[in-house]
């Protein structure tokens, strides 16, 4: 058998073991009841499942127009949801926390947020927003899905530095599967915004007097997000190994107990104490 004829591509690969990493991921979420607790951090998978899966196999054969909307229409719906992960995990990780502490902590979050929103990326005009035509609606859906994940990537780095170093206290110590979903999740969004800071910097400060020299250029940027898929790709590895592992029981928690084996009254409770007394 000869395998010369195939010629797979790093691009290919990763896709291939990216892909299957997600369909394993939501297995162990299913499987191991973890989807009960987590719903919008798998539904979050399920949708990164689909994103891959349409641009790889749907895009390709649908005419231009049609394929970048419906892009673009997942990516928003994408960022909405990795928005309402970070809300989901920051319940699960701060669930101790009192009310003033919540509201400063959100205050803080929102206002770093904020300040990314304003400071980093360039903001089109309005009039070039309001255009009434089908690629201006396109460049409006990949704007706001553009800042969507933006807005998504500097609150989940935040909150990933929030929980490593606060949530033990509220009772998401750094075996609890909130911890570590987090952790993955900050280190996903450190590599993005690390790939999107750099191709803006290499495009601001490039020039290019040569065919050879754009080709190098485009060839150094697909190495850029081949490493990034390489990060995210790890992370699923990460948990999928952490999520099916069970969490180790909080201090206080009798629900390992049997129910069955606990004592119905006062009476029994002693005559369970002084047989085993007896007994030893």
């Amino acid at each position: 058998m000869h395998f010369s004829n195939l010629d797979f591509s790093a691009t290919q690969i990763l896709w291939t073991l990216t892909f299957a990493a997600l369909l394993v991921l939501l297995v162990v979420l299913m499987g191991r009841d973890r989807a009960k607790r987590f719903p919008w951090f798998t539904a979050s998978i399920a949708m990164m499942g689909l994103m891959e899966l349409t641009e790889q196999l749907l895009l390709t054969r649908l005419p231009r127009i049609t394929g970048l909307e419906i892009y673009w229409v997942l990516s928003n719906l994408n960022a909405a949801i990795g928005l309402l992960v970070l809300v989901e995990l920051a319940r699960q990780s701060f669930r101790g926390a009192r009310k003033l502490g919540w509201i400063i902590g959100t205050l803080v979050v929102l206002a770093g947020g904020a300040a990314a929103l304003v400071l980093w990326g360039p903001w089109p005009a309005w009039v070039t927003l309001t255009a009434q035509s089908q690629f201006a609606t396109i460049r409006l859906m990949q704007f706001v899905a553009d800042k969507g994940m933006l807005l998504s990537g500097v609150l989940t780095i935040e909150l990933g530095l929030l929980v490593t170093l606060l949530a033990r206290r509220f009772g998401a110590g750094w075996r609890s599967h909130a911890q570590r979903i987090m952790v993955g999740l900050s280190t996903a969004a450190l590599a993005q915004l690390a790939l999107r800071g750099t191709v803006q910097a290499i495009g601001k400060h490039s020039v290019i007097h040569t065919q050879s020299e754009y080709e190098k250029l485009l060839g150094l940027r697909d190495k850029l997000i081949n490493a990034d898929k390489v990060v995210y790709l790890c992370v699923l590895l990460w948990w999928i190994a952490c999520l099916w592992i069970d969490e180790p029981a909080e201090p206080g928690d009798t629900s390992a107990v049997d129910g069955d084996q606990l004592p119905e009254s006062g009476d029994e409770a002693t005559n369970a104490l002084e047989t085993g007394g007896a007994t030893s």
